[in-house]
């Protein structure tokens, strides 16, 4: 890293408000309203046709709301064109001319404003050594790496000093060990830039690991928001349960009163339930699989939170082995740390789930 002065975009909010979009009969954003704080990593996270990417577009201004509004900075900007947003995307395709070179690349945006050549020079230096890449300037992409490239697409975007970041699934083009590099990278100089950024992704682990808060959408809705950690341990309901890791979901009904309350699921077993345990009409029970212990049949004698199974299956993963097992009518998985010399439960063995009351969710769909 050279002593070249940084780049300096005061941090600022973002606010979508009452946002409806629609093509013809197919209602893709529905009443989106979020509040994205300045300097904040946030994503849209979601499965494909979700509208997170239309979402990404309408703040750069590459779509129009039916109704609704989107604020930079606390400003109004939805008429405005994309050019007098003060937004920079970077495009899933990184879209570089492959006939320039990676200077020439980064420094096209800022010749297309007027800037003047030396302010472009100096920005374009700035904004490569941001990326580590001042060393090949003069390169072309067809010469880069994937993960190169999507730095100079980076560059190319922070060196026209916009306000707000958009990513627009950055890192789906490059291989499994690229990726986890990469993310590392644009977190890294997100953080050094202090720059509002939006990343879109439908990788819950890409947005799990560099982001401050993510909003989980799906069918052009807003789910949830809140940081990796809260949507894992509080999903609001079934789909963000299902969509963030691995959920066990027991479809069942409370039966009884008092101390002889049970939750009865499917395949005639029955869960204990306190006197103080809170559970919604029509909610299943949701856990995931850490949170759960595999043991002898003998446990289901004692008192706790214990459902009778048979081993289906399992896997070894190195640190833990995934168990799955048929719980009556479901079958769920169990993780259980794996200790060289302990002996395994063997698949089609009768065994017990045991369960922590603090790890069990209530949801409704």
């Amino acid at each position: 890293m050279n002593a070249i002065a940084p780049l300096t975009t005061p941090a600022v909010s973002v606010d979508i408000e009452g946002v409806n979009l629609s093509y013809g009969d197919n209602h893709v954003l529905k009443t989106v309203d979020l509040a994205i704080r300045p300097g904040e990593f946030f994503a849209f996270l979601g499965p494909s046709g979700c509208g997170k990417t239309t979402l990404l577009r309408l703040i750069a201004g590459f779509n129009q709301a039916d109704t609704g509004r989107v604020l930079i900075g606390g400003k109004d900007i939805s008429g405005l064109p994309p050019w007098k947003r003060d937004v920079g995307m970077v495009f899933q395709s990184y879209a570089l001319w492959p006939h320039m070179t990676v200077a020439r690349n980064v420094a096209f945006g800022l010749e297309e404003r007027g800037v003047g050549r030396e302010e472009v020079k100096r920005r374009v230096a700035i904004a490569l050594d941001l990326v580590g890449l001042g060393h090949l300037a003069e390169r072309r992409p067809s010469q880069l790496s994937g993960g190169q490239q999507q730095r100079v697409a980076v560059a190319r975007t922070v060196a026209v000093e916009p306000k707000v970041l958009l990513l627009d699934e950055p890192l789906s083009n490059l291989d499994a060990k690229m990726r986890v590099q990469v993310r590392r990278e644009l977190r890294d100089l997100q953080q050094r830039l202090g720059l509002t950024t939006i990343f879109v992704t439908h990788d819950q682990e890409e947005a799990n690991t560099i982001c401050d808060r993510i909003a989980v959408m799906n069918d052009g809705m807003v789910q949830q928001v809140g940081t990796p950690m809260e949507l894992y341990e509080r999903p609001a309901n079934l789909f963000v349960a299902n969509f963030l890791g691995t959920a066990n979901i027991l479809d069942g009904h409370v039966v009884g009163a008092g101390a002889e309350r049970h939750f009865a699921i499917d395949g005639g077993i029955r869960l204990p339930l306190s006197e103080d345990a809170i559970v919604p009409a029509g909610a299943k029970l949701v856990f995931r699989p850490q949170h759960a212990a595999l043991t002898s049949p003998a446990a289901l004698a004692g008192d706790g939170l214990a459902l009778p199974c048979v081993v289906a299956h399992r896997e070894f993963l190195g640190a833990s082995v995934r168990y799955g097992v048929q719980v009556g009518e479901t079958e769920v998985a169990v993780d259980m740390p794996f200790q060289s010399g302990r002996d395994l439960h063997e698949i089609g063995a009768q065994a017990t789930v045991t369960l922590s009351p603090h790890a069990l969710i209530w949801l409704s769909d």
